[in-house]
C-alpha cells in the first residue's frame, strides 16, 4: 500500500474490483504490466466480491439474472440454491489469487484530476497514484436512484431501497408497496408477497420476456445501450431493455396475484400512497427497487458530462479523454458486457502507453500484436 504521504507514479490505475475491474486487470497483465510496479487495482470494499457481497442472502443462484465467467477461469455450476453473497464473493477472491491481481483495499477513491505531465491524479483515503492512464470500474451499486414524490418525508412507516434489502422475513406480516419495473423489483415482490401484503407499483406497464436469456439476447441488450452512450445520452441499464422473466418464482408470485399492477402513484401520506384520482392505499413500508446510476462522483474533476447528463463514449474511453476507461458504465454495467469491455479498455490502454513510449512497445518488440496477446478478436 502507498503511504498517505506521497504520490507515487504509475502507468495505469484501475478503480474497482468488480466483474468489470478484475477483467480489466486480467487483460492489462496479460498485456504485459507488472503487478504493483506498473499496474494497481484500488477497491473501497472490505473483501472480494464487488457488489455481489452486499446483496440480500435470500438471492440464490437459481434467481439471479445471468452471472457470466470472468475471463480465463470458470464459474463451476453451484447448488441452486446457494446463497449468490456467497458464491460469487467466493469465486472473485479466487481469481484475484489465481492470477496475482494487484488489489489493494479497502482504498476509497475521492477524485480523479488532471494531474502533471498528461497524467491523471487518483486521489484516495490512503495516498495518490499519478497514473497515465485509468480505467473506471465502479459499478453502480453504491449510488442508488430514490425518485422524489411529494410527501416522502411524511412518511411515518419504513423506506428502503433494493441496496438496504436483507431478505422477506423483515418485511413478514406488513403492508408493502413495491415499487419499480425491473428484475429487481419482480424478484423481491416474488419473495416478499409470500409472507406480506403487497401491491406492485410501476411507472410503465411491464413487459415480459418469453424466450430464454441466452448469449444472443444479451449481446442485443448491450448493442441497445451502447447506441446511448455514444450519442451522449444517461444510459438504462442493460437488464432494463431485456425484459422479465417469468421464473417459477415468479409465476406461483402471479398465482397469488401479486403481479396486478398498479400506475404509479402521484404523491405519499403519512399512512401510505395516494393517486391523482383519490385512490388512497395504506403502507407499512415502500420498497423502492427504482435501480441504480453510475458511481462517477469522483471523475467530477475532469468534467466529462455534456449538457444531458450523459458522456459522450468511444468505445470504453470518453471521447474526449483516451486516458480514462469507463469499464461497467452504460453497455457494460452487467456481467454481459463487463468482460468485453475490459478487454477493449486494456487493448486501448496498451495503444496509449505504446504511443508515449511505455512497455506496450516493449511488449509486443517480437511482433506478436495485441490480438494475438489475448487469443483472439473479441
Amino acid at each position: 500500500m502507498t503511504s498517505t504521504g506521497r504520490t507515487q507514479e504509475i502507468d495505469v490505475v484501475v478503480v474497482g474490483a468488480g466483474q468489470a475491474g478484475l477483467s480489466s486487470a486480467y487483460f492489462l497483465l496479460k498485456l504485459g504490466l507488472r503487478p504493483e510496479a506498473e499496474l494497481v487495482v484500488l477497491d473501497a470494499d472490505a473483501g472480494p466480491g464487488g457488489a455481489w457481497q452486499h446483496r440480500w442472502r435470500s438471492l440464490r443462484m437459481r434467481t439471479v439474472h445471468r452471472i457470466a465467467d470472468l475471463p480465463g477461469m470458470e464459474l463451476l455450476q453451484p447448488d441452486d440454491d446457494a446463497a449468490a453473497a456467497d458464491v460469487v464473493p467466493r469465486y472473485f477472491a479466487a481469481y484475484e489469487a489465481r492470477f496475482g491481481l494487484p488489489v489493494h483495499r479497502p482504498v476509497r477513491v475521492s477524485a480523479v484530476r488532471e494531474g502533471r505531465d498528461g497524467r491523471l491524479d487518483v486521489v484516495t483515503d490512503a495516498g495518490a497514484w499519478s497514473a497515465r492512464a485509468v480505467v473506471n470500474a465502479t459499478g453502480t451499486w453504491t449510488r442508488p436512484f430514490w425518485p422524489y414524490y411529494p410527501g416522502r418525508e411524511s412518511f411515518r412507516g419504513r423506506q428502503l431501497h433494493t441496496a438496504d434489502y436483507r431478505g422477506p422475513a423483515e418485511l413478514a406480516g406488513r403492508r408493502v408497496v413495491v415499487v419499480g419495473g425491473g428484475a429487481s423489483a419482480v424478484q423481491l415482490l416474488a419473495e416478499v408477497s409470500a409472507v406480506a401484503d403487497t401491491a406492485w407499483v410501476t411507472r410503465r406497464p411491464p413487459v415480459w420476456r418469453d424466450a430464454p436469456f441466452d448469449e444472443q439476447a444479451g449481446r442485443a441488450a448491450v448493442a441497445l445501450v451502447e447506441e446511448a452512450v455514444r450519442a451522449g445520452r444517461p444510459p438504462a441499464s442493460v437488464v432494463s431493455v431485456t425484459g422479465l422473466a417469468m421464473t417459477p418464482a415468479v409465476a406461483a408470485a402471479r398465482e397469488r396475484g401479486a403481479l396486478e399492477r398498479l400506475p404509479m402513484f402521484e404523491r405519499i401520506t403519512p399512512d401510505g400512497v395516494a393517486w391523482a384520482d383519490g385512490r388512497t392505499l395504506a403502507a407499512d413500508v415502500i420498497l423502492w427497487c427504482t435501480g441504480f446510476r453510475a458511481a462517477l462522483d469522483h471523475l467530477a474533476p475532469l468534467r466529462l458530462r455534456g449538457a444531458g447528463g450523459g458522456i459522450v463514449m468511444e468505445g470504453t474511453h470518453p471521447a474526449a479523454d483516451p486516458r480514462l476507461h469507463l469499464v461497467g458504465y452504460g453497455p457494460s454495467a452487467s456481467t454481459i458486457g463487463a468482460s468485453r469491455a475490459g478487454r477493449q479498455a486494456a487493448r486501448d490502454v496498451m495503444a496509449l502507453l505504446g504511443q508515449a513510449g511505455g512497455r506496450a512497445e516493449a511488449h509486443h518488440a517480437d511482433g506478436t500484436g495485441m490480438v494475438d496477446a489475448l487469443g483472439g478478436a473479441a
